[in-house]
C-alpha cells in the first residue's frame, strides 16, 4: 500500500511537472501570437489609412514648349500647392508635352484615359481638343484656350455643359491693334501673321482684321501651317506693312525667335499677344500674367477636386489684369520715341537681364 502511494506520488510529480511545462509552452505561444497579431493589426490600420487616403491623379497635357504655356502650368503648380494639394502627397502630376504634334496629343491622350486620371489639365487650345475626343467623362480644365466655345470644346463659356471647362488667355486685341498705332502713329498697313492651324488663331485673326479696319488701316495677312513656315512667312511681310500683329498663337510663340532675326535688323514692329513673346524679340504688347492665368485655373481644379463644382455647371473664366511691355532693347535700336503714358512700361526683356 505505501508502495503504491509512493509510486502514485512520484507519477503526479511527473505529470505535474510535463503539465507546468506545457502550460509554459502554450503561454509562450499565444503570447507570441498576440504580439504578431498586435504587429499585424498595426500595419493593417497603416494600410487601411494609406488606402483611404485619397491622391488625385491629374494628367497634365500641353501642346507645345513655350514661355506662356510653361509658365501656365508653373503658376497651376504653385497654387495648387499653397491651398495643400501637393505634388507627391494628395496629388499626382503627370506632365506630358506633345511637342506640337497631334499625333503625340492624340497618344498622351489615350493613356490618360487608359490610366483613368481624375482630372486632366489641358494647356493651349489642341490639346484640350485632343483629350476632349477621347472622353466624356473625366474631368477636363483647360487654360490659355482663347475661345471654347468656338473651339467647340463646350456648348457654350457661360454654362459649358460638358466635362470641359478652364480659364482663357484672350484680352482685348482692339487695344492691342490701339497700341501698335500708338507705337507706329503713321501706320498704314499691318501684317497680320498666324497659324491657320489653330483655332484659337483663326478666332483672333479674325478680331484683328475688324479691329485693323475700325483704325482705318489695311491689313496684309500671312498664315503659316507649322514652325517650318515662320521664317519665310515673316520675311514675306517685311516692306510690305507698317507693323506686324501677331495673336497669342502657340506656332508663332514657339518660333518668335525666329521672327525677330527677321523683324529686328528690318526694324519692324511687332506686337504680340502675350509678353513672354516679347522677351523672346517682340516689340511691345498688352497682355496678361500666364503665371496668374495659371494659379486662376488651380482654383478652378480644386473646386472640381473638392466636389464643390463639376465642369458642366463652371462658367469659363477670364482674367481682366492686363499691362502693357515694351522691349527697351529694341526702343532704344529702332530709334521710336514712346508715348509718355507708356515710359514705365519700356522693360529690358527677361531673356537678357
Amino acid at each position: 500500500m505505501e508502495y503504491r502511494n509512493k509510486a502514485k506520488r512520484k507519477s503526479s510529480g511527473y505529470v505535474g511537472a510535463w503539465a507546468r511545462r506545457l502550460g509554459l509552452l502554450m503561454l509562450a505561444v499565444l503570447m507570441t501570437g498576440a504580439l504578431a497579431a498586435c504587429g499585424s493589426s498595426g500595419n493593417n490600420n497603416a494600410s487601411t489609412q494609406n488606402a483611404g487616403k485619397k491622391v488625385y491623379q491629374i494628367g497634365v497635357i500641353q501642346y507645345v514648349e513655350h514661355p506662356a504655356l510653361d509658365a501656365a502650368y508653373t503658376g497651376f503648380k504653385e497654387e495648387l500647392a499653397a491651398k495643400g494639394y501637393k505634388d507627391g502627397g494628395n496629388i499626382k502630376l503627370d506632365f506630358k508635352n506633345g511637342q506640337g504634334d497631334t499625333n503625340n496629343l492624340s497618344t498622351i491622350s489615350n493613356q490618360f484615359v487608359a490610366e483613368k486620371k481624375d482630372l486632366i489639365l489641358a494647356i493651349a487650345t489642341p490639346a484640350a481638343q485632343a483629350v476632349a475626343n477621347q472622353t466624356s467623362t473625366i474631368p477636363i480644365i483647360g487654360t490659355a484656350i482663347t475661345d471654347y466655345e468656338a473651339a467647340k470644346l463646350v456648348v457654350s463659356n457661360d454654362k459649358p455643359g460638358r466635362n470641359v471647362t478652364g480659364t482663357s488667355d484672350l484680352v482685348s486685341i482692339a487695344d492691342q491693334i490701339k497700341l501698335g498705332k500708338e507705337l507706329v502713329p503713321t501706320a498704314k498697313t499691318v501684317g497680320l501673321l498666324y497659324s491657320s492651324s489653330e483655332a484659337n488663331s483663326v478666332v483672333q485673326a479674325k478680331l484683328a482684321k475688324q479691329a485693323i479696319a475700325d483704325q482705318g488701316m489695311q491689313v496684309k495677312e500671312v498664315t503659316v501651317a507649322t514652325v517650318n513656315d515662320v521664317q519665310q512667312a515673316t520675311q514675306s511681310l517685311v516692306g510690305k506693312c507698317d507693323y506686324i500683329y501677331i495673336p497669342t498663337d502657340n506656332t508663332l510663340a514657339s518660333a518668335m525667335k525666329t521672327v525677330a532675326g527677321i523683324t529686328t535688323p528690318a526694324k519692324l514692329v511687332t506686337i504680340t499677344g502675350s509678353d513672354t513673346m516679347v522677351d523672346d524679340g517682340g516689340f511691345a504688347t498688352m497682355g496678361i500674367d500666364y503665371t496668374d492665368l495659371g494659379r486662376q485655373t488651380a482654383d478652378m481644379a480644386i473646386q472640381i477636386l473638392s466636389g464643390a463644382k463639376t465642369p458642366a455647371d463652371l462658367p469659363i473664366e477670364w482674367t481682366e489684369k492686363t499691362s502693357v511691355t515694351i522691349n527697351a532693347d529694341l526702343v532704344k535700336a529702332f530709334g521710336i520715341t514712346v508715348p509718355a503714358k507708356y515710359v514705365d512700361a519700356v522693360k529690358a526683356p527677361a531673356t537678357t537681364k
